[in-house]
């Protein structure tokens, strides 16, 4: 009689993670520095990794803080990687550090999130991205990938709302493509609900095209750069995105460096 030998829970989410990643076992087996008869053990639910193999496996697999918790418990190991609340004394030189930043930037605009687009923190230069948005999406919690594409947000701004539009959800689909996320497949259906369609033309490159904006100044051309907190070892600090908007043009830098002026002028 031969006996099955059922894959358990840490198999099948290794399995899983190394199938989502395209990654053989031959090649997982020699990140890991491991032998590739171990890892197909290992999957089989025939042998039981040590705690330093599952965390050697995950980060070979380039898993998330999250991710390797959650592939910790299914192995049967408490988790190693803390989160903490963002306003705890552990974080608040990190949020210190992180509002000198944001202020640094000015007088561009800039913003710090956590997933799914909530606003954590934001610089006075955010008000040129929330002029004439509905008072449901600037009133607190702010979900500022939703403020940017809703119909009554900074959507009835963006001159180029088809392609910069697309260009913001294909990222969150990338995102979800590397990391499966029910929640985040519905909010990616939510904001392509918004969004014109747009048929790309023979020379399309790509949907990463800067930001056009109207404004009462003048029409404003943005581009960003997203900075992750890649060395974090606690989940919450890892899941932050630090979004700047640069000047893609003299006028928009003029623009915003005037609007930073207005606000700093003494009212009488």
């Amino acid at each position: 009689m031969t006996t099955v030998i059922e894959p358990s829970p840490f198999a099948q989410q290794l399995r899983h993670w190394r199938t989502r990643r395209h990654v053989s076992q031959l090649d997982l087996a020699i990140r890991a520095d491991t032998s590739q008869r171990y890892l197909s053990f290992l999957e089989q639910g025939r042998s039981r990794p040590g705690r330093t193999m599952v965390v050697r496996l995950a980060e070979s697999l380039g898993l998330s803080l999250r991710e390797r918790n959650a592939l910790l418990l299914a192995a049967g190991f408490a988790p190693v990687f803390p989160e903490s609340d963002l306003d705890t004394a552990a974080l608040r030189p990190i949020r210190a550090a992180l509002e000198g930043i944001l202020d640094g930037h000015l007088p561009y605009p800039a913003v710090v999130t956590r997933p799914y687009g909530r606003l954590v923190a934001a610089n006075a230069a955010f008000d040129i991205l929330t002029e004439g948005a509905s008072a449901e999406l600037i009133t607190p919690p702010i979900n500022v990938l939703r403020l940017a594409l809703h119909p009554d947000g900074l959507a009835r701004r963006v001159q180029n709302l088809p392609e910069w539009g697309r260009h913001v959800t294909e990222s969150l689909r990338g995102r979800a493509a590397r990391s499966p996320d029910t929640r985040l497949d519905e909010f990616i259906a939510e904001l392509d609900s918004y969004l014109p369609d747009v048929i790309p033309g023979p020379d399309h490159l790509g949907f990463a095209v800067p930001l056009r904006l109207s404004s009462d100044d003048g029409e404003l051309r943005l581009i960003t750069t997203i900075t992750s907190f890649a060395t974090a070892v606690d989940i919450t600090l890892s899941e932050l995105h630090l979004e700047a908007f640069l000047p893609a043009d003299e006028q928009t830098a003029e623009i915003l460096r005037r609007r930073a002026d207005q606000r700093q002028a003494p009212t009488n």
